[in-house]
């Protein structure tokens, strides 16, 4: 006789016949004196590049794809992955002890080792389907415990047999002798579940089976519950940067603008940099750069309220300082805003003048009637926004002439391995060049005759310039073509 103490705890006979609807968890089939199985690891069990690939990506479906890949055809002869549909669009999915229905998305499915695409026509991936309360399904999430049958229950068989449309292999892919249904958890909630069978001609699945299964569920829930999150996060920044003016021409009494942004790497859908022109009273135009720190939905929400504020603000009649204070007071209150920084630039072409205050950033450039790029000199930079000094001066400056402002984010310009003077100095130098190309373009190309490509080309060309950057900081351009008024 063995020790208990050393038992595996779903040790059972192997002979033992499976019996519908058994739980595996202090199985009554259990005998003392049965020879005791070792439970195999997933990576013993289930080792294949799609199994070892599990998390390898933060995707949903390449995810739910893999664990099934991991299952089928060496483990199992079909093999299917469904998501609380609660879960799967963030809302509350703490399941009932005994829930009346379950809805659950079809995350991904393999019969065999049959392409993806042979079966999409009849069980398609993202179907929700509603198990009601008396399938496997509906046990396995209300209990937690893994569920062991020797047949697909009626309501699956019905379900596909309705939607097979004729369809020979659903008659085929009902032919089962073992069934598996392992629950997926992460963090003590459960948020779907795995789906296993096997035909008459192979064994049925053992009890130290789903035991592994059960591991390689546990690893795959982690990183299903990492690629959900990462979806979210993308589809909220992605919903954010499509509330920024699109990258086009915009025209304004005075005023030509174009502007557009870039992310930093292909991961990054957005970051804090933020734009906006902004109509004022009086006949003047407001143009606004900003960076809130960071990357990712924090800062990408700091961003968002920023530059919501500072619309509301620009439709009062006050002036530019009480503006930018304005924004500093709320960032003190806004989590992620502060060290926010910000360039605020008003043109009032009636009056052939230039206000610029800045918070922290990087000055604005201005290429004048004498073709040469240069920072404009601030009378204060003054501190990034959120620190509650409320201490900003204007400088304000008249341009006789039309002229090219240049606002940009600390992306265009920052470097490890050069001074930030210089980098700003080498982004004037750009524009001059960029420009006299532009130039050279107008005389050879009659087709653009009223110059509406000229500037959005050339803010694309600026953004997209290579340099010694490294990357690590979203890019964000605004060229304001300034025209003044005549008197």
């Amino acid at each position: 006789m063995h020790n208990d103490a050393r038992r595996p705890l779903l040790s059972v006979a192997r002979s033992a016949p499976t019996r519908k609807g058994t739980t595996l968890r202090n199985d009554p089939r259990s005998r003392i004196d049965d020879p005791p199985l070792t439970r195999p690891s997933p990576r013993q069990t289930f080792s294949s590049p799609a199994a070892d690939a599990i998390g390898s990506a933060l995707d949903l479906r390449l995810t739910g794809s893999q664990l099934a890949y991991a299952l089928t055809p060496a483990f199992a002869d079909a093999a299917s992955v469904y998501l609380l549909e609660r879960w799967r669009r963030g809302e509350n999915a703490h399941t009932a002890v005994d829930p009346a229905r379950i809805e659950a998305h079809r995350l991904a499915l393999r019969v065999g080792s049959d392409a993806r695409e042979d079966w999409e026509g009849v069980l398609p991936d993202g179907e929700v389907i509603v198990f009601p309360r008396e399938t496997p399904y509906a046990r396995a999430l209300a209990s937690g415990q893994a569920q062991l049958l020797d047949s697909v229950d009626a309501h699956t068989s019905e379900r596909l047999i309705a939607s097979g449309s004729g369809d020979a292999r659903i008659h085929e892919l009902l032919r089962v002798a073992s069934f598996l249904v392992v629950p997926l958890r992460v963090r003590d909630l459960t948020i779907g579940f795995v789906a296993c069978s096997r035909r008459p001609d192979r064994a049925p699945f053992l009890p130290a089976e789903a035991a592994a299964v059960e591991a390689l569920t546990a690893r795959a829930s982690v990183a299903l519950d990492n690629a959900r999150r990462y979806e979210h996060e993308r589809r909220t920044t992605l919903a954010i940067r499509d509330s920024l003016p699109p990258g086009t021409l915009q025209l304004f009494e005075g005023c030509r603008v174009a502007h557009d942004s870039l992310a930093a790497g292909q991961d990054t859908v957005i970051g804090g940099d933020w734009y906006d022109v902004l109509p004022r009273p009086g006949g003047r135009v407001g143009l606004i750069v900003g960076d809130a720190m960071g990357h990712g939905p924090e800062s990408a929400v700091a961003m968002l309220q920023l530059r919501t504020a500072t619309r509301v603000l620009a439709g009062m009649d006050i002036p530019a300082v009480d503006l930018v204070r304005r924004l500093d007071a709320l960032a003190c209150e806004t989590p992620g805003a502060s060290f926010a920084t910000c360039v605020y630039v008003e043109w009032a072409a009636q009056q052939h003048t230039c206000t610029v205050i800045s918070a922290g950033h990087p000055p604005p450039l201005l290429r004048g009637p004498d073709g040469r790029t240069a920072p404009v000199p601030l009378t204060e930079a003054g501190l990034p926004l959120g620190l509650g000094t409320g201490h900003y001066e204007a400088t304000v400056f008249t341009v006789p002439e039309p002229a090219l402002l240049v606002l940009y984010s600390d992306g265009l310009v920052e470097s490890r391995d050069a001074d930030i003077d210089h980098q700003i100095a080498r982004l004037a130098h750009a524009v001059d060049a960029a420009v006299a190309d532009s130039a050279d373009a107008d005389v050879t190309d009659s087709a653009d005759t009223d110059g509406r490509e000229v500037l959005p080309a050339l803010c694309r060309r600026l953004l997209h310039a290579p340099s010694d950057r490294s990357g690590a900081d979203d890019r964000t351009l605004l060229l304001a073509e300034l025209t003044p008024a005549r008197a």
